[in-house]
């Protein structure tokens, strides 16, 4: 897999950002300028990996291949995710909200989740995932995978994170959202589980590492949404602390994968 000036910019940027993070951590800090500026800055990381990602996709025909709708709608998710953070930054800065849920940054975060979905299953398409469902064992994981996704999930973000309490209350929007966010989240990790059981066999190709990259960044978004919804249930979260540095990992990994997939490495 050849390095891009685009991947070598975005391992520059991360490393900047866990190095303030490791800053903030042995400062001790937790309601200081630095820890907004920080989850501002990290945010914009998705953003840039989102447009270089999207470039990568005109490359591949755009919506003329499944790579290239591939590419162009998990960039897009990307680039929405990269708006809620900015959002939620303003209610930080400008607002003085230390944690704003719900909010108008939650309306941009949810609409990741549909394109990401969007983006794994044109994945899906390119990495022959049909194929091994027409076998034995792909029709099994096709059974297994979304129930074992839904009993890990509600033991992690109802029995764990809300400490065996769903509570839905609140008002319509928060209601909402406290759905929406659980949902997607198995919906995610049931795609990306599958993506990867079902084309493990076609993985030995030039995009084996991307995909494998892409699918894994999935998995850290994941742990990184239990632990917010655990830290702010057991009110522990603040801005910059390592529920942050985790989602700043899940978008690095998943900008990181996307733009592995380019031209170069035909």
């Amino acid at each position: 897999m050849k390095l891009t000036k685009s991947l070598y910019f975005l391992t520059f940027f991360y490393i900047s950002v866990a190095i303030w993070w490791v800053f903030l951590f042995l400062s001790g800090q937790k309601d200081s300028f630095n820890n907004y500026s920080f989850v501002f800055i990290y945010g914009l990381l998705p953003l840039m990996g989102g447009i270089f990602g999207i470039v990568e996709a005109k490359k591949w025909g755009l919506f003329r291949s499944a790579l290239g709708k591939a590419l162009f709608f998990l960039s897009l998710g990307l680039i929405t995710w990269s708006g809620g953070e900015t959002i939620w930054s303003y209610y930080n800065l400008i607002l003085h909200v230390e944690i704003p849920y719900p909010s108008w940054a939650d309306a941009s975060f949810i609409i990741s989740w549909p394109l990401w979905s969007l983006g794994v299953f044109y994945l899906s398409a390119a990495t022959g995932a049909k194929f091994g469902l027409k076998k034995a064992h792909g029709k099994l994981l096709l059974l297994l995978i979304p129930i074992i996704s839904i009993i890990f999930s509600y033991y992690l973000l109802v029995v764990v994170a809300r400490q065996g309490s769903f509570e839905i209350a609140g008002g319509p929007v928060k209601i909402f959202f406290d759905l929406a966010y659980p949902v997607w989240d198995v919906i995610i990790l049931t795609l990306a589980l599958l993506v990867y059981g079902l084309s493990f066999k076609f993985l030995g190709g030039r995009f084996k590492w991307p995909v494998i990259i892409i699918l894994f960044g999935f998995i850290i978004n994941y742990f990184a949404d239990f632990g917010f919804s655990y830290t702010t249930t057991v009110e522990s979260y603040f801005n910059g602390n390592w529920v942050d540095l985790l989602f700043a990992t899940a978008m690095f990994i998943l900008s990181f994968g996307i733009n592995s997939i380019n031209t170069k490495n035909t």
